[in-house]
């Protein structure tokens, strides 16, 4: 039984809300910041990064008799650092991941390789040699 467009159209539109709500459940003040921990003094609030994505979509190939529709979301979350409160003063202390920062380091050295070659290379003439 073939599907028309406009079913199509809300088929999609009805996933794309679903996910979006199953997504939005989950991205929540609490999913980013951790219950706080004092001792001393001083309270830590742990802090992760958070990162969301989904989608959805439909096809139709009549002439092979063919119908599709599919979608799916996820996420990841992973430790970016912490808040510190001490002294009626806050401030946030970042996690350093090394793998990062040997990207990093790679990038910048592959940037600096990319500038200072075409400066150490000596112009060349644009009058041909024979002339």
């Amino acid at each position: 039984m073939a599907v028309d467009e406009h079913q199509r159209a809300r088929f999609a539109s009805e996933l794309m809300e679903r996910i979006g709500e199953t997504v939005g459940q989950k991205a929540q003040a609490s999913t980013i910041f951790s219950d706080p921990v004092e001792r001393e003094g001083v309270t830590v609030i742990p802090v992760a990064a958070a990162r969301f994505g989904f989608g959805a979509g439909s096809g139709a190939d009549p002439g092979k008799r063919q119908e599709g529709d599919g979608g799916g979301g996820g996420g990841a979350l992973s430790p970016a650092g912490y808040i510190e409160l001490k002294d009626g003063r806050s401030r946030f202390v970042p996690i350093v991941h090394p793998f990062r920062m040997l990207a990093l380091v790679c990038a910048a050295v592959v940037a600096g390789m990319a500038v200072a070659r075409p400066l150490a290379t000596k112009p060349r003439s644009s009058a041909l040699p024979w002339r």
